[in-house]
């Protein structure tokens, strides 16, 4: 990406390089493959710098709009201060404060992001656990079939993980805990790594 500066304004930004008019010249689009950044500084035009120092991952965080600015022969676009997204549930409410109902009468939530992580995880249950519901609804309904030991260990150990990640996830104070929960770090050696998160895992499916 590049810019225009004119009297140490930015007027233009230029996604995609292409020929242009600047005073009463018009450069071929070849000029930015070709030219030497000083060569196209003299004219105006310099390239966009980005400083991401500010940007985070916008999973847990709200960014602000990135901004443009020229200064000591360079322009740079980067970012304000990012702030958390809502970790806990809270009350939706109006400018003036009052609850927001829904047309039932019920208090309409904003839901934080450890509800959303949760409902996550208990759909990824529901996930690993269907294939294998028939087997107990076998066991339930034929008198003389036992649901195998596998499925059932299995079964257990689904809802184990779930209720620990939720625990996990539940026991964070900020959106930095939340963050790291998720991510893999290698545990191992760099000859045998071996990657693994402090949230827990399911156990591997069995059918």
């Amino acid at each position: 990406m590049y810019a225009i500066v004119e009297d140490n304004n930015i007027t233009k930004l230029i996604t995609n390089p292409k020929s242009l008019v600047i005073g009463d010249v018009r450069y071929p689009a070849k000029i930015f493959s070709v030219w030497s950044a000083s060569e196209l500084n003299a004219i105006g035009i310099y390239e966009v710098v980005t400083d991401s120092s500010n940007f985070k991952d916008q999973a847990y965080y709200n960014n602000t709009n990135e901004e443009y600015n020229f200064a000591d022969n360079q322009v740079t676009r980067s970012w304000g201060t990012a702030t958390p997204k809502r970790l806990e549930d809270e009350n939706a409410v109006d400018e003036d404060g009052e609850n927001i109902l829904d047309e039932d009468g019920n208090q309409v939530i904003n839901y934080g992001l450890k509800t959303e992580k949760k409902r996550i995880v208990k759909q990824q249950a529901s996930g690993l656990l269907a294939p294998t519901d028939w087997y107990v609804v076998k066991g339930t309904e034929v008198l003389d079939y036992n649901v195998p030991e596998n499925i059932t260990t299995f079964r257990s150990e689904v809802r184990a993980k779930s209720n620990e990640m939720e625990t996990q996830i539940d026991a964070c104070t900020n959106v930095d805990e939340l963050k790291t929960l998720y991510e893999y770090v290698n545990t191992g050696t760099e000859e045998n790594p071996v990657f693994e998160r402090p949230l827990a895992e399911f156990p591997k499916e069995v059918i």
